[in-house]
């Protein structure tokens, strides 16, 4: 159910390969045991590199994820997961200026997939 978009500058994708940072991003929310393992509510992870932006006035490399969650969880569990996350890719991106994540909530009310028809 959980979905991590993350977002950064095309160069990222020259410091470490796609598959490694969803991989990585993948493993660190799976570690922190808010998650299903498998199935429809399992863990998906999407990456999309930009060569045009500005980040603070600046051409700087950057990544920010948009993490999708369904509601329930507590600001603790949300916050934890946030710290994280950012901690893994600032150990592996300790040169890229801006890394960034925010967690938004699914509300159960309004959300429908393919398997709940």
């Amino acid at each position: 159910m959980p979905h991590f978009i993350i977002h950064c500058s095309e160069n990222v994708l020259h410091l470490r390969p796609a598959k490694e940072i969803m991989q990585s991003v993948y493993n660190t929310a799976e570690a922190t045991n808010l998650f299903v393992k498998s199935g429809a509510g399992g863990i998906k992870v999407r990456i999309e590199s930009f060569k045009d932006f500005i980040t603070v006035n600046t051409e700087d490399d950057f990544i920010h994820i948009f993490a999708y969650i369904m509601e329930g969880r507590t600001i603790e569990q949300k916050k934890n997961l946030s710290e994280k996350i950012v901690g893994q890719l600032n150990s592996m991106f300790p040169s890229v200026p801006f890394i960034s994540i925010n967690v938004m909530d699914f509300e159960k009310a309004t959300y429908c997939n393919k398997s709940m028809m």
